[in-house]
């Protein structure tokens, strides 16, 4: 008869999983089964895509199967405090490859953290500093690209459709709109590209 896997004892899949031969892979299956609501808790907790957390768990398995075959899992903890500790660390893997796209070490610093250490007044005083600095610069780049390309930006800025954009702007229709205001926005971001 067989056990389903919230049957089966942490003890009984270790020992099967140990076991090897034909039945390892049926307790090896029953440990995944057993443990798989992990993927729901990380989408929550971690705030990942259910594939990502899918992903996270399965390495977690792979490694737990290998962990205990070899016995560098030695039961000083529980199997499923061992398996959460885990998938834990391959969340925050996951999330550390989403978030770090920097190339070096000195791109590590960061403002927003900087601004957190500042007392709540400083930081406001900065924080409208900073977007005050960045309204000028656009205000300066959307002059310098004439008065077409600033109008149509800010038109659709204010959430005009291309449709709306080409009608007030004489445009043959709102896909031709659409290539000019794509135009315009990308030499925006060659600008913005340069000073930094």
């Amino acid at each position: 008869m067989r056990l389903p896997s919230q049957q089966l004892s942490d003890a009984d899949l270790m020992v099967g999983i140990r076991a090897g031969g034909t039945q390892r892979r049926l307790y090896e299956n029953k440990l995944y089964e057993k443990y798989q609501y992990l993927i729901t808790d990380g989408t929550r907790k971690h705030r990942l895509t259910e594939d990502e957390c899918a992903s996270a768990y399965s390495d977690t398995v792979l490694t737990i199967f290998e962990h205990i075959s070899s016995g560098r899992f030695e039961g000083r903890s529980g199997l499923k405090t061992y398996i959460y500790q885990i998938f834990t660390n391959k969340c925050v893997d996951e999330i550390r490859k989403k978030t770090t796209k920097r190339s070096s070490v000195h791109d590590a610093f960061s403002l927003d953290d900087s601004l957190m250490q500042l007392p709540d007044e400083a930081r406001s005083v900065v924080q409208h500093l900073i977007a005050q600095s960045d309204v000028e610069k656009l205000h300066r780049h959307l002059r310098d690209l004439g008065d077409k390309c600033r109008t149509m930006i800010l038109f659709w800025g204010e959430g005009y459709s291309d449709d709306e954009i080409a009608r007030t702007m004489d445009y043959n229709s709102a896909a031709v709109a659409k290539t000019s205001r794509l135009r315009c926005l990308e030499k925006l971001r060659e600008r913005f590209r340069d000073i930094l």
